[in-house]
């Protein structure tokens, strides 16, 4: 049974959006690693659920969760929202969603820029939208409700991209920067997508990340991919290439210390590696300061007293 949209709050607080915590340095939370996350505390800052695993009543699921949360902050990211679909926004998904959102305290959450329903048939993919006008006034006003509903910061996050459409009229660097600032959201922007997408594609992946607002991403995703003959494919199930690490050390920079996770879902490695891999990126991080200041003292801006 659906809610009402007039259930809906008709305002986001603007005061939540405006304390995004940088939580630092993450990986998404998995069953093998489990064990090792339960034996000691690592290094890592914090991880990155997929709603849909915890929005049950309780069970094994919950007691684990419980016991994460009791060490480390938890973000949500979920898989099956569906924003871009055709069906009627699910309201008893959006209310355990917000329960879910409340019970864990994250200070947002994402889902992904896509469609994967329609009515009778879930899909089990994240399947791309037409870049049309038309398309980005009906997304955002469902994304603006979603927000408003959640009452905490909502991203979405860029897909990898295998198909175009004949009906794009624009690029998809525009379709997503028109979205999040119509809706008055986020983006949860992940940088091998863009290198994927720009691959398939035939574009320079500076083209996309050049030309999007920045400014409103919360939190930045690490990936590997499959190299194929004639295209890549996200994957999930290897380390970040030197290609999409140079993405991010261009990217990070320029957004307001957004949080960046390592998403790493089939061919599991230790949680060991996992982590050492994950936070590579501080590495990159503290190259990215030192060009800062380095520019900024060779243009005067930094005052050195004794």
């Amino acid at each position: 049974m659906k809610k009402a949209i007039s259930h809906v709050p008709t305002s986001f607080s603007s005061s939540a959006s405006s304390l995004i915590p940088s939580l630092g340095i993450g990986i998404g939370l998995r069953i093998p690693h489990y064990e090792d996350i339960f034996r000691e505390k690592s290094s890592i800052d914090w991880f990155e659920i997929i709603s849909e695993n915890f929005m049950v009543d309780g069970g094994k699921p919950i007691e684990n969760l419980e016991r994460i949360m009791a060490l480390y902050p938890v973000v949500m990211h979920g898989v099956t929202l569906s924003i871009g679909g055709s069906a009627e926004l699910d309201w008893d998904y959006l209310k355990k969603l917000k329960a879910l959102a409340r019970k864990t305290k994250t200070p947002w959450v994402s889902d992904h820029l896509c469609w994967g329903q329609l009515p009778g048939a879930h899909f089990h993919d994240l399947l791309p939208l037409p870049y049309t006008k038309d398309v980005i006034n009906y997304v955002a006003e469902r994304a603006r409700i979603v927000q408003d509903y959640l009452e905490v910061p909502f991203a979405l996050e860029n897909l990898s991209s295998y198909v175009a459409f004949q009906a794009d009229e624009m690029p998809e660097w525009d379709f997503y920067s028109a979205i999040v600032e119509k809706a008055g959201i986020y983006m949860m922007l992940d940088v091998n997508n863009i290198y994927v997408s720009s691959r398939n594609h035939g574009y320079d992946p500076k083209e996309y990340y050049q030309n999007i607002p920045l400014e409103r991403v919360l939190q930045i995703h690490l990936a590997g991919h499959k190299v194929n003959e004639g295209y890549l494919l996200d994957t999930h199930d290897n380390y970040v290439c030197d290609d999409v690490w140079q993405i991010y050390g261009e990217v990070y920079p320029k957004t307001k210390n957004a949080s960046t996770l390592l998403e790493w879902d089939d061919n599991f490695i230790s949680f060991k590696e996992t982590c050492e891999e994950a936070l590579k990126a501080k590495k990159f991080q503290q190259s990215c300061c030192f060009v800062e200041a380095a520019v900024d003292l060779s243009e005067g801006q930094i005052e050195v007293t004794a």
